[in-house]
C-alpha cells in the first residue's frame, strides 16, 4: 500500500483529467505521486459485424497466412537454394490451415455468437489523486489554471 492519496479534482472524461496532470507537469509538479482513477466503470461491447464461417475462415487465413511467413522465413534464412520459395510455401500453407481452423472453430459453436465485438472498458468519472504531501502545492497550481482558463474564455 502506497502513500495517503488526496483527490484534487473529479472530472466527467479522461481528456479533462489528462489536461490536469499535463498542466501539472507543464509547471514543475512531481507528477509521478499523481494518478488518474476512473470510477463507476462499465463494459461496454461494440458488435462490429456479423460472423459467418466464409467469413471466420478468411479470418483465420489471414492469421495463418502471418504465421506461415514467420515459419518460411526462419526457415529461408537456413535454406541454401531457393529461400524465396520456401517463404511463400510457408506463408500458403499457413493460410491454408488457418482458414480450416477458423471454419471449424467458428462451426463448432454451432451459432452461439455470430458475430464479432471489441469490448472496453468506460469510466463514469475521473478523479486526479496526488499524494498527501503534496496536495497543497497541486492545489494551488489548479487554481491557477482555472483563473487562466476564466480569463481566456472571457476574452
Amino acid at each position: 500500500m502506497g502513500p495517503p492519496t488526496v483527490t484534487i479534482g473529479s472530472y466527467p472524461d479522461y481528456p479533462a483529467a489528462q489536461r490536469v496532470v499535463d498542466y501539472l507537469a507543464d509547471n514543475r509538479f512531481p507528477v509521478e505521486h499523481s494518478a488518474i482513477v476512473g470510477t463507476n466503470l462499465t463494459l461496454v461491447e461494440t458488435v462490429l459485424g456479423r460472423m459467418t464461417t466464409g467469413r471466420s475462415a478468411l479470418l483465420g487465413a489471414g492469421t495463418g497466412a502471418w504465421f506461415g511467413l514467420f515459419i518460411g522465413l526462419l526457415f529461408g534464412i537456413f535454406t541454401v537454394g531457393n529461400w524465396l520459395a520456401v517463404i511463400v510455401v510457408g506463408l500458403v500453407i499457413g493460410a491454408i490451415w488457418g482458414a480450416v481452423f477458423g471454419a471449424v472453430a467458428h462451426a463448432m459453436t454451432g451459432g452461439q455468437r455470430d458475430f464479432t465485438s471489441a469490448s472496453s472498458l468506460r469510466a463514469g468519472q475521473y478523479a486526479v489523486i496526488v499524494d498527501a504531501q503534496f496536495a497543497d502545492q497541486a492545489r494551488q497550481l489548479l487554481g491557477r489554471m482555472r483563473t487562466s482558463d476564466s480569463a481566456t474564455n472571457a476574452g
